[in-house]
């Protein structure tokens, strides 16, 4: 394959996100796959023009073509937008270009969903009345869904970690997030003895790897495993239609900010690195006030 100006930039890019910016394998793949999928277009179209050629009417030619051909939605498109921006924004740093051609292309609007979440009842029902079963997978289960709901933790978060990472003494939990980024969760006295009682009971056979949860195998959680059996308990108590793990830290940041936690406090426990991300939990403390003052003014 001939190298060229643009695969070196695109490496070096790649290169950028994984060592610099420490990115996970997952997002880095997203970013590949949508600026390859421009360059295949601009470079048939074009004829492979040099970066610094680039313009914003090329990019919208092809934003067009995505829209059109491929009928992707907003989300989609914006997705693409933000993969090209962050490339072409480094690409400025580095002084390969002078200009970015993505300063005028608008991103379409997206209707922002409010975030669906189970009811502080269900999650009551289902921590304290749900049987699991007494084998360590049943306990294994559990403890993972208590800390889903009590802590909030991303799945990827869950499975990654360690034993050395729950601090007893402190009643904290060390969770390694997004950019290799570090962040300290207090855990509920409750939490703690789950998850003190869990280690100490681990058969010697079952400490083969450092990581907190394990099968009866001896091996890490597998994402695949993890959607299972949460989609099976929480369709024991509930209706909504997404029973995923992140479900569960979408109902501990909206259980939050409904009993009155500080916006700032809910954005450093769930690890967001703006507000903008944690803001969406207050549509549904709106939507609380919304239904008390329906229910307790008279003129409502």
């Amino acid at each position: 394959m001939q190298i060229t100006e643009t695969n070196i930039s695109v490496e070096q890019f790649l290169h950028y996100l994984k060592f610099e910016k420490r990115y996970s394998l997952h997002t880095i793949i997203a970013y590949q796959n949508d600026i390859e999928q421009f360059f295949v277009y601009i470079n048939a179209e074009y004829e492979s023009p040099q970066l610094s050629a680039i313009n914003a009417m090329m990019v919208r030619s092809w934003l067009a073509t995505l829209k059109g051909d491929e009928n992707l939605s907003a989300k989609s498109l914006n997705r693409k937008i933000s993969s090209l921006k962050s490339f072409f924004k480094y690409q400025l740093k580095k002084e390969a270009i002078t200009k970015s051609p993505m300063t005028t292309v608008v991103a379409p609007k997206v209707n922002k969903r409010l975030p669906v979440f189970v009811q502080e009842n269900n999650i009551q029902t289902l921590l304290q009345h749900v049987a699991f079963s007494d084998d360590w997978n049943g306990k294994t289960e559990k403890l993972a869904l208590e800390l889903l709901y009590n802590t909030g933790i991303r799945l990827s978060e869950l499975i990654q970690l360690k034993e050395l990472q729950v601090d007893a003494h402190y009643q904290q939990i060390k969770v390694v997030g997004k950019g290799n980024k570090e962040r300290i969760i207090p855990v509920s006295t409750e939490l703690m003895n789950s998850l003190q009682n869990y280690i100490a009971t681990k058969p010697n056979e079952l400490k083969q790897v450092a990581n907190l949860l394990v099968t009866d195998k001896g091996k890490p959680l597998q994402p695949r495993k993890v959607y299972g059996f949460v989609k099976k308990n929480l369709s024991l108590v509930t209706t909504v239609q997404k029973r995923s793990p992140h479900i569960l830290r979408h109902s501990f940041a909206t259980h939050l900010m409904n009993n009155g936690a500080d916006l700032n406090a809910v954005k450093e426990l769930l690890g967001h690195s703006s507000l903008a991300a944690t803001q969406i939990y207050t549509h549904n403390t709106i939507e609380q006030l919304k239904d008390v003052y329906k229910k307790a003014h008279p003129k409502a």
